[in-house]
């Protein structure tokens, strides 16, 4: 049985978020992300090895596989707030309930996008990026094949993952995501070096890797003894209409918001294949080199969830206000060094990569620009908005995100493809507009306050 007897939160609001309690909740996060962008980056060099076709495939996948789960991630983080926001105000009973409700909506999301993506996987490929060469069509059509299996695993996992997190319990995600990722790379050696199955065995070593990763975190979670998190009566199904709409308050907002993101974003990277493979190579490569420049941020947008849910709960804004701000001034500090750090070692970092020169001159003006715009912008345009979701303002976030997304990223990088014929680094120089411009509304809005007009829960 679980004990709901001892709860997670020690006091109301802020005074839970001392010093301490940030740095306990934040450095398993920012291990999380560091494991998670260091992994991917072994599993591009590791896919690599079997040809630059392998790459492609794999990320032209990768951006589709995040547009058809990005629902049931951002149902997650409507759960977490919810969740978040019932632990603030110490109502056990409703932690519990919210809890199951998230899991029953996104295993039903996640078998249907699963079911859709194994029926017409070649047609969707085809769809967002057009005539690609044979053998990356292949590619991409093997790996989508397989990753697809794993949607059901991917959105349980992040469901699991986004309850221990919303609870304070980052640690549980933390050790969990070390022994699956290092699971994974033992699984992509075995698989390309030793059976050299190539792209297929990378899908395998994915799909197993998603399998045990949600099998744990459910299994803690039905044996949780710490705090209110508590999957208590999860197989005695049962809908809580109020609850659920609650959730989806937040989920759908968010889920619209990154789709289109990832839709825009998709769109954006087809324009890289009438360049030719080198330049969807460079690509590639380029946006696994600048994931280490925001992953301590996403890990502080995480901790924003968690952190300002459970201070609203709780009732106290001020204290949501004041450690969020501490949490992104933080964030912005790390990313810039982070950012500066890349551009400065852009040719070592290329280095690591089978890339033919053409590709390695493209990826290194790619990063560069990138980098830029990493320091001025990317806290305020992805970690901020973290701080409105958790405050319920999610549907000012996804207007802004459709607006600049429509207008200043894919609107502006076609244009300077096909109107100014600036080339393929043209593309970067739109989505580097978009981070600046979606980071100047939001910082906007939180200073204005708005946001603490907005209620997530009933009463």
């Amino acid at each position: 049985m679980i004990n709901h007897r001892r709860n997670i939160v020690a006091a109301p609001g802020g005074e839970r978020w001392d010093n301490r309690s940030l740095f306990v909740l934040i450095w398993p996060l920012v291990i999380e992300q560091i494991l998670a962008v260091t992994m991917g980056a072994v599993d591009t060099v590791m896919v690599s090895s079997v040809g630059e076709f392998a790459v492609s495939g794999v990320n032209i996948i990768d951006n589709i596989n995040n547009l058809l789960i990005i629902a049931f991630t951002a149902l997650s983080t409507g759960g977490a707030v919810v969740v978040s926001q019932y632990i603030g105000r110490r109502d056990n009973q409703k932690v519990n309930i919210a809890s199951r409700q998230l899991f029953y909506f996104v295993t039903v999301v996640s078998i249907v996008m699963m079911t859709f993506a194994l029926c017409l996987r070649v047609p969707i490929i085809k769809f967002f990026y057009g005539n690609i060469g044979p053998e990356v069509l292949a590619a991409a059509s093997v790996y989508f094949l397989i990753t697809a299996i794993s949607y059901p695993f991917l959105a349980l996992y992040s469901a699991s993952a986004a309850l221990f997190r919303a609870s304070g319990n980052s640690k549980v995600t933390m050790r969990i995501a070390i022994m699956v990722n290092v699971i994974h790379i033992i699984g992509n050696y075995y698989f390309i070096y030793h059976l050299k199955i190539g792209i297929m065995g990378a899908a395998i070593s994915t799909l197993v890797s998603r399998i045990l990763a949600a099998i744990i975190l459910i299994y803690l979670l039905m044996n949780n003894r710490r705090g209110p998190l508590s999957l208590e009566g999860l197989f005695k199904v049962s809908i809580n209409v109020p609850i659920l709409k609650s959730i989806l308050k937040i989920g759908i907002p968010s889920a619209l918001e990154s789709s289109m993101f990832q839709f825009g974003r998709i769109f954006t990277q087809r324009l890289f294949a009438p360049f030719g493979t080198s330049a969807m190579a460079a690509n590639a490569v380029t946006s696994v080199i600048n994931s280490f420049s925001f992953m301590p941020g996403n890990a502080f947008g995480m901790a924003l969830l968690t952190v300002v849910g459970q201070c609203i709960g709780a009732g106290d804004y001020d204290g949501a206000k004041k450690y969020a701000n501490k949490l992104l001034k933080i964030a912005w500090g790390i990313i810039f060094v982070l950012s500066a750090l890349i551009f400065i070692f852009t040719d070592p970092l290329i280095e690591l990569f089978s890339l033919s020169p053409e590709a390695k001159v493209l990826a290194k003006s790619f990063i560069q620009v990138h980098c830029f715009a990493m320091a001025l912008g990317w806290t305020f345009s992805f970690a901020l908005p973290n701080a409105l979701r958790a405050a319920g303002d999610a549907r000012f976030v996804m207007m802004v995100a459709a607006a600049t997304m429509w207008t200043v990223r894919v609107t502006g990088a076609y244009f300077l493809v096909y109107v100014v014929k600036a080339g393929p680094i043209s593309v970067w120089y739109a989505m580097g507009a978009d981070m600046i411009a979606r980071a100047i509304f939001y910082l906007t809005r939180w200073l204005s306050g708005k946001w603490k007009e907005k209620k997530v829960i009933s009463d």
